[in-house]
């Protein structure tokens, strides 16, 4: 295994790990104040304080279970192409890092729907 082989499994490793750790951190430490600059930031989750912590322990089990799912499922695909030239490698790990992106974006829509699911418009919980 050369440097060039190294850099590109550790980039694609390095989506999965901000995952985890982040889902551990918003499943059990979340940020205590709702703030523009950290955290899953929508205009639902900061509605209120209560929207606030359910939004981040709800995602943050999705980034955790993503981040040990995709680790795996994005190594290996890259591990198979270990001695290959340079440029194959290279639009592998884009790729790899193109669908772990997507999967990272898309966390948004069952977050939002239990959101909506849980709480009205306003940010109160539904009487259900």
């Amino acid at each position: 295994m050369d440097g060039p082989f190294i850099f590109d499994l550790s980039m694609v490793l390095l989506v999965p790990g901000i995952m985890i750790v982040c889902g551990l951190l918003f499943m059990y430490k979340p940020p205590r104040d709702i703030n523009g600059a950290f955290g899953y930031r929508t205009a639902m989750s900061m509605k209120n304080q209560d929207t606030w912590r359910f939004a981040h322990r709800f995602c943050g089990k999705i980034w955790f279970w993503l981040g040990l799912l995709l680790a795996p499922l994005s190594a290996v695909p890259l591990l198979r192409m270990s001695g290959r030239d340079h440029g194959t490698l290279a639009a592998v790990t884009i790729c790899i890092q193109f669908l772990q992106l997507v999967l990272f974006i898309c966390s948004i829509i069952p977050t939002e729907f239990a959101l909506r699911k849980v709480f009205d418009k306003n940010g109160r919980r539904k009487n259900s």
